[in-house]
C-alpha cells in the first residue's frame, strides 16, 4: 500500500498502521479514504463512532477503494462504509456499490476534485454541464446511497446508516427493493422535530426547509394525545417544543416520540439533545433520564428516530454511543442532523443488476479516435439509429438551395409559411451559431440565395459545405446528449437552446438508459413544468422526447460514437426532433 497509512480493524485487534494510534472499540462503519490524513483524523474523533475497519488505500498501486469495498461489502458485521474518494473508481465501483446493495451494507460517499472533461469536451455542452462529478453523483443516487459533502458529515451518514431500524417513511406492507433508485422523487412521509427550545425548533425549521425536508402538519388524533401529554406551556406542533418543564421525565418524554412516530404523516422522528461535558450527580441522572425517556420511544415508535446535536461538540461520545446500542442514531450538530434526516427518508435501494450493466458497459468502451462529424453526416447516422431528424439535403448553389425551400415542404402541414434552416456543415465547426452559420425561417427564394451566398463562403473557409433542412415546428427546447468521458457513460438531459449553459439544469442517467429512467429524470429537472404544460402551455410527448434521449444514448453506449449531443432538440405535442447535433467518434 504505497503512500499510505494502512489496515486497522478494531474487531480483530489488527493495527498495519503507521501512524499514532490509541485503544478502540469495536464497530459496525468501515472507511475507505483515499486520503492518509481523513484516516488518521476520523480514527481520533469522538463521536460515538465506532469502527469496524479502516483501510487508507494510498496510491492504490495493487488494490483500489473498489476492491476494498467489494471486499468489505461481504465482511462480517460491516453495515455501512464511508467512502473518502479521490479519482472515480472506474467500473469496479460499480461492482462494489452492487455488491453492497446484494450484502445489505449501507454506503455512503464524498468525492473531491473535478475531472478534466470539461477542458476536453469543451467544444461541446455537455461536456461542461455534466463532468465527471455530475456523472459520479448520478451513480451515487444509482446505488441507493448517501452524498456527502464534507468529511464531517460522510463519519455522520456512515454512522447514521449503520443503526439498523425499520426504513424511514416507509409505509407499512412496502417491501424492500420497491424503490426504483432512479433518483430524487417525493418522500413518502416526513420529518417530525422534537425538542425542548424554541430556539431550536426554529433553527430546525429553517434548515428543513432549505434542505427540501418537509415538516407536516400533526393529525388531529397526535395533536390530541400530545396535549394529554405536554405543560399547558407547550404548543401541539411540527416542530415540536416540549419544554425544559418535561426534562428528564422518561415516561413522558417516551411517550412523546411515540405519538409523533405514530402519525401518518411522519417517517422519521429528529430529537435534539444536547449533553455538556464532564456532567456528575444529579445533572449527569438529568441527561440519563432523556436518554432514557428518547431510547423507550423509539423501541415503541413504527418509524426511526434519530437524535443529533444542536452544535457538533455537544454531542458526547458515551452517550451517541449508548444510543446507537438501542437502535437510535445519534448525529453531531443540527445541520449535519438534519442531512442525515433526510439521507435517511431519501434512501432507495439500489438495484445490484442495474449497476452491474452500467459496469459492462463502462467496460465496453474502445478507444475512438474523436473525430468530430460534420453536421449532415452525424444527421445521417442519427437517422439511421431512429432519432427523428428534420428532412434535409446538401445544396452547391444557390438554384439548389431555392429548390429545396419547395422541395422540403412538400406536403407539411407545419409551419403554415413553407420556410427552411440553410446551415454550415463542417467537422472542424461545433458551434456555428457564434460565426454565423445558421440562417433560420428562410421562406423566399431572395432570401435563400441572400444565406446561401454567406454561409458557402463560411464553409469554404472551414472547409464544409452547405445544409438545407426543413423548417422544424417549434417548441420546447431540450438538450439531449450522452458521454463516455466520464466515470460511467452517461446520458445528460437539460433544457436547451440558450438556455444550457445559463440554467445549469440538467439529469443524468449512467448508461445503459431506457425509457422510464428518461422520464424521471426529465421530471427532476427545474424546467419540469414547461414539459408538463406550464403556463397555458401545451405539455410535450414525454414518451416521444423519452424514445429519441434512449436512442441517442445507445449510440454511445454501443461503441458506435463517444459523443453525440442534440441540442437543440424541439418537443411538442406530436413529438420530438433533434434539429442540431453534434457527433464525436
Amino acid at each position: 500500500m504505497p503512500n499510505g497509512n494502512g489496515i486497522v480493524s478494531p474487531g480483530r485487534r489488527v493495527a498495519l498502521w503507521g501512524d499514532v494510534l490509541g485503544p478502540l472499540e469495536a464497530g459496525t462503519v468501515a472507511l475507505v479514504s483515499q486520503s492518509g490524513n481523513v484516516a488518521v483524523n476520523a480514527l481520533s474523533s469522538r463521536r460515538g463512532l465506532r469502527f469496524h475497519t479502516v483501510i487508507a488505500s494510498g496510491n492504490q498501486a495493487v488494490l483500489s477503494a473498489a476492491d476494498y469495498l467489494q471486499f468489505l461489502a461481504t465482511g462480517e458485521g460491516v453495515r455501512s462504509v464511508a467512502l473518502y474518494l479521490e479519482d472515480d473508481g472506474g467500473p469496479g465501483l460499480c461492482d462494489a456499490l452492487a455488491a453492497c446493495v446484494d450484502g445489505g451494507v449501507a454506503v455512503s460517499v464524498l468525492k473531491v476534485g473535478s475531472s478534466p472533461i470539461g477542458a476536453r469536451a469543451a467544444s461541446a455542452h455537455s461536456g461542461a454541464l455534466a463532468g465527471d462529478q455530475r456523472v459520479f453523483r448520478s451513480l451515487v443516487a444509482e446505488a441507493g446511497a448517501a452524498w456527502a459533502d464534507d468529511v464531517h458529515d460522510l463519519l455522520e451518514l456512515a454512522k447514521t446508516q449503520a443503526v439498523r431500524r425499520p426504513r424511514p417513511g416507509r409505509p407499512p406492507g412496502r417491501a424492500p427493493g420497491a424503490a426504483t433508485g432512479r433518483g430524487p422523487s417525493p418522500l413518502p412521509r416526513g420529518l417530525a422535530i422534537m425538542t425542548c427550545s424554541g430556539g431550536d425548533s426554529a433553527q430546525g425549521a429553517d434548515e428543513a426547509a432549505q434542505l427540501g425536508l418537509e415538516l407536516p402538519a400533526l393529525s388531529a388524533a397526535t395533536r390530541e394525545r400530545l396535549g394529554e401529554l405536554l405543560p399547558s406551556a407547550a404548543t401541539a406542533a411540527n416542530p415540536l417544543d416540549y419544554t425544559s418543564m418535561v426534562w428528564g421525565d422518561v415516561l413522558a418524554l417516551s411517550e412523546l416520540v411515540r405519538a409523533l412516530g405514530e402519525d401518518p404523516a411522519v417517517g422519521l422522528v429528529l430529537v435534539f439533545y444536547d449533553q455538556p461535558a464532564g456532567l456528575a450527580g444529579a445533572m449527569e441522572d438529568s441527561w440519563r433520564d432523556v436518554r432514557e425517556g428518547v431510547m423507550r420511544g423509539a423501541a415503541l415508535s413504527p418509524v426511526a428516530t434519530l437524535v443529533s446535536s444542536t452544535l457538533p461538540e455537544l454531542l458526547d461520545d458515551g452517550a451517541a454511543a449508548e444510543l446507537a446500542a438501542a437502535g437510535v442514531p445519534a448525529a453531531a450538530g443540527l445541520r449535519t442532523g438534519l442531512r442525515c434526516a433526510r439521507a435517511l427518508l431519501a434512501a432507495e435501494d439500489g438495484d445490484p443488476g442495474r449497476l452491474r450493466a452500467i459496469a459492462a458497459t463502462a467496460r465496453g468502451r474502445a478507444p475512438r479516435d474523436g473525430t468530430w462529424l460534420p453536421e449532415h453526416a452525424a444527421k445521417r447516422a442519427l437517422r439511421d439509429a431512429g432519432v427523428p431528424v428534420p428532412d434535409g439535403r446538401l445544396v452547391v448553389d444557390g438554384d439548389e438551395a431555392v429548390r429545396a425551400l419547395v422541395e422540403l415542404n412538400l406536403g407539411r402541414s407545419a409551419p403554415p409559411t413553407p420556410a427552411v434552416v440553410l446551415k454550415l456543415s463542417a467537422a472542424n465547426v461545433q458551434h456555428k451559431s457564434e460565426l454565423g452559420g445558421v440562417a433560420l425561417g428562410l421562406d423566399s427564394a431572395p432570401a435563400v440565395r441572400e444565406a446561401f451566398d454567406r454561409i458557402e463562403a463560411l464553409a469554404g473557409e472551414h472547409g464544409g459545405v452547405v445544409l438545407a433542412e426543413a423548417m422544424a415546428s417549434p417548441g420546447v427546447e431540450l438538450i439531449v446528449a450522452a458521454h463516455d468521458d466520464g466515470v460511467v457513460p452517461a446520458l445528460v438531459l437539460g433544457l436547451g437552446g440558450i438556455w444550457t449553459e445559463l440554467l445549469d439544469d440538467v439529469g443524468v442517467v449512467p448508461l445503459p438508459a431506457d425509457v422510464d429512467r428518461v422520464r424521471a429524470a426529465l421530471l427532476t429537472l427545474r424546467g419540469a413544468p414547461l414539459l408538463l404544460g406550464a403556463r397555458g402551455g401545451q405539455a410535450v410527448d414525454l414518451d416521444a422526447v423519452a424514445s429519441l434521449a434512449v436512442r441517442v444514448s445507445d449510440l454511445v453506449a454501443g461503441g458506435e460514437a463517444s459523443l453525440v449531443e442534440c441540442n437543440p432538440v424541439l418537443a411538442g405535442p406530436d413529438g420530438a426532433v433533434a434539429v442540431d447535433a453534434a457527433v464525436r467518434r
